[in-house]
């Protein structure tokens, strides 16, 4: 599925307030409600990310500064108001996801 990056709307280098955002459709094809969290593969390491309570409403973001830190480091932590950077997520297993660059 394709996602986007998410910001709430400060800016910050330690990763705070970022994530990535899932259509609903594709959070109710691939998500359950009965997960507290997931897993989501960075590259070389695994992120445990909770699943908030709006997740399941209309904001539905995986919020994470492990996530907020990945998009920095490859040069992706501010876009263009409306225009944020699109990811591969991938579904790898049970509660678990990969994340990637998409290369264009």
């Amino acid at each position: 599925m394709i996602v986007t990056a998410w910001n709430n709307g400060s800016w910050k280098n330690t990763g705070a307030g970022y994530g990535i955002r899932i259509s609903i459709e594709d959070r109710d094809r691939h998500f359950r409600p009965e997960w507290e969290s997931v897993i989501i593969i960075l590259e070389d390491r695994e992120v445990d990310v909770k699943l908030s309570r709006s997740f399941w409403n209309k904001c539905p973001e995986l919020r994470s500064k492990e996530i907020g830190k990945w998009l920095i480091k490859n040069g992706l932590g501010r876009w263009p108001k409306g225009n944020p950077p699109k990811f591969k997520l991938e579904q790898v297993g049970d509660r678990k996801f990969k994340l990637s660059l998409i290369k264009e």
